[in-house]
């Protein structure tokens, strides 16, 4: 069996001794520190911190972990949180009619890439409904119209809420979320797009890059915010382009980049790698 680990992920302002105090409550406890990464950004002096250790042996019950590390994370005025390696997320999937970055990640779940459940698919189409059923994965079909957008917003959180879903994924879902509707899952929406915005904003973006003659494309990851396409970057990946690539072949090039980015994304996340700090995220691998 898998060993289970827990994993400390925090913010504080920078000062001396951090490291060192989080370093001696892990081994005051007999635990054993398996990986350690940190980073101190300037300007503000901040350190981003991520620590993983192991349970077994780790004389506090993981239960009341939170509780016994509060008083250090209050004296070095910590924004932080604890995950355990054994638990399992909740994901959905949203998706619309393209089903290339649907199709990517539930292959990538069936051979075990990603440790989840997925529960739930969400669609505002019944497109791929037929996909789903072969993997007896769960479609519900939420048709969106400007009349009806927020009542179907509405009747799509209830659903997310009654199966506990803990990441949200976007898979080329067209359809924008409302703040409402986000400030339900802060940092646990992920998106994927191209990257030719805010360049090539609008419709046909493939052929506007072509008609300028691109040397390299792109895709890009990130969570979802209240701004449309304006959330913290989690990966990001490109690809050249020549003269002899039609809009054909850039589009093919672009869907590739975007299930690999995308995908890379979701495991950053679910392996709790990722702080997201103001506008931008520290991603540790």
């Amino acid at each position: 069996m898998d060993q289970t680990t827990v994993v400390l992920l925090l913010s504080c302002p920078d000062a001396k001794g951090i490291v060192a105090s989080i370093s001696n409550f892990i081994f005051n406890h007999k635990g054993n520190i398996l990986h350690a990464a940190q980073h101190t950004a300037q300007p503000g002096s901040v350190l981003f911190m991520r620590i993983e250790w192991d349970l077994d042996g780790f004389e506090i019950p993981r239960e009341e972990i939170k509780d016994a590390f509060h008083p250090l994370a209050e004296r070095f005025k910590m924004e932080w949180d604890i995950y355990f390696s054994d638990y399992v997320p909740k994901i959905a999937i949203f998706v619309s009619r393209h089903g290339y970055c649907f199709n990517d990640l539930i292959m990538r779940h069936q051979v075990g890439e990603f440790k989840a459940e997925i529960p739930l698919i969400i669609s505002n189409h019944t497109d791929l409904n037929p996909v789903a059923g072969q993997f007896g994965l769960n479609y519900r079909h939420y048709p969106i119209t400007p009349e009806n957008k927020a009542e179907q917003e509405e009747k799509e959180i209830a659903e997310l809420k009654k199966h506990k879903i803990d990441l949200i994924i976007l898979a080329r879902y067209m359809q924008v979320l409302s703040s409402r509707f986000v400030n339900e899952y802060p940092n646990r929406i992920i998106n994927i797009h191209h990257s030719f915005l805010p360049a090539f904003a609008g419709g046909n973006p493939y052929n506007q890059a072509y008609n300028r003659g691109v040397k390299i494309i792109g895709a890009t990851s990130h969570y979802v915010t209240g701004k449309l396409d304006d959330g913290p970057i989690i990966a990001q990946d490109v690809i050249e382009i020549t003269h002899r690539d039609s809009v054909d072949d850039m589009m093919l090039k672009g869907k590739d980049l975007e299930r690999t980015v995308l995908a890379e994304a979701v495991r950053l996340h679910l392996k709790n790698k990722i702080l997201v700090y103001g506008s931008k995220t520290i991603v540790f691998d």
